[in-house]
């Protein structure tokens, strides 16, 4: 068993500075630190002279979700996972959309206390086929993340992390050793968008995806958030999207999600659905094979096509699965083209509900 420390579990990835100070290797931030100090992430602090994850085993809740609202729809279409983050973030978004979780900074919103063996057992007990690292992003919680896997692989269990791909090289390597698949946030394709809206950098990610794709066998997947006049506009969209054809290949799916106003962006209005449809169609002329919307009800940007002749095999109403025209090898039974992803003779029956697990008091 692994032992629950709280705000006392060992981190890694960082060293000591000829300065007295302790620097921080997760991600690309480097926080440098005096004792006391936490890094901006807010969870990853300095304890003497070493560093600490003030969340290890501390979530701010568990639900089974569809597998397709990470979202995923190449991987084990049709199942639930059970889905969990912690709190805080090592990104600044101005738009974020979990940002009650992600810029928490009480210890109180962190509700239970749970162990990586925990989860593993509550993901066989809830028939799930995967656990998500999610609502916040699992780089900032590296270590219970990881024992968390560890645990998951041995009941038999995916591992899948929702995450902004803004980690260092070392910690990447590790972190990605123990996923199964992935969903990578690429906010926008300029490096002005990431410093002024997320306080990041743009370079961090694509090395992230690179990484992914080139040196890994993480299933991933793309999420593009798109805000009304921000990251929308057609040349970026069309940039965006010849990239990843040139840098990660044809079928690596990439969804366009809606936006709301949220956190410190209420000013701007919801994505319409026409800005979804035209970002759909500027990336499968750029040659990408399978492109989705999200966060929006329309049945054709959410479903799969078979990029060979066309078929729908995959229909998707929201996060309910419609149609299943696959063969049990994952091929199109019209043409034969093989369909890229993680496939199952059949899909799973989750459907689109969210079911809350809860773990007793922390």
């Amino acid at each position: 068993m692994t032992d629950v420390q709280g705000s006392h579990f060992p981190a890694r990835h960082w060293h000591a500075l000829k300065d007295g100070r302790i620097q921080c290797d997760v991600c690309p931030r480097y926080c440098k630190l005096n004792d006391g100090q936490r890094g901006l992430c807010f969870v990853r602090a300095r304890m003497g002279q070493t560093m600490v994850l003030t969340t290890y085993g501390r979530s701010s809740g568990f639900c089974v979700d569809p597998i397709e609202k990470k979202p995923l729809n190449h991987f084990l279409p049709g199942s639930g996972i059970l889905s969990f983050g912690t709190a805080g973030c090592n990104l600044t978004c101005k738009f974020c959309q979990n940002w009650d979780i992600s810029k928490a900074r009480e210890i109180d919103r962190l509700n239970q206390l749970v162990g990586p063996e925990d989860i593993a057992r509550a993901a066989l007990q809830t028939g799930s086929r995967a656990v998500a690292f999610t609502y916040n992003d699992p780089v900032i919680f590296l270590e219970y993340a990881i024992d968390t896997a560890k645990a998951c692989r041995a009941a038999g269990i995916k591992n899948v992390a929702v995450s902004a791909g803004y980690i260092a090289p070392d910690a990447r390597a590790e972190f990605y050793a123990h996923m199964d698949a992935a969903n990578i946030d690429l906010k926008a394709f300029t490096e002005e968008f990431y410093h002024t809206l997320c306080g990041g950098h743009l370079d961090a990610v694509l090395e992230t995806l690179k990484y992914l794709k080139h040196e890994t066998d993480v299933w991933f997947e793309i999420t593009t958030l798109l805000i009304p006049g921000q990251n929308d506009g057609d040349d970026e969209l069309a940039a965006l999207a010849a990239w990843v054809a040139t840098e990660l290949g044809p079928d690596v799916p990439l969804h366009f999600s809606a936006f709301h106003p949220d956190y410190k962006m209420t000013d701007l209005p919801d994505t319409p659905l026409s800005t979804l449809a035209r970002a759909r169609e500027i990336a499968r002329r750029a040659g990408l094979h399978y492109v989705y919307t999200g966060n929006v009800h329309d049945e054709a940007g959410g479903s799969t096509y078979c990029p060979g002749c066309g078929t729908k095999l995959i229909g998707r109403d929201w996060y309910q699965i419609t149609r299943w025209h696959l063969r049990p090898d994952g091929t199109c039974p019209d043409c034969g083209t093989a369909i890229a992803g993680h496939f199952e003779a059949s899909p799973g029956t989750w459907g689109r509900k969210r079911v809350p697990v809860r773990f007793g008091s922390g």
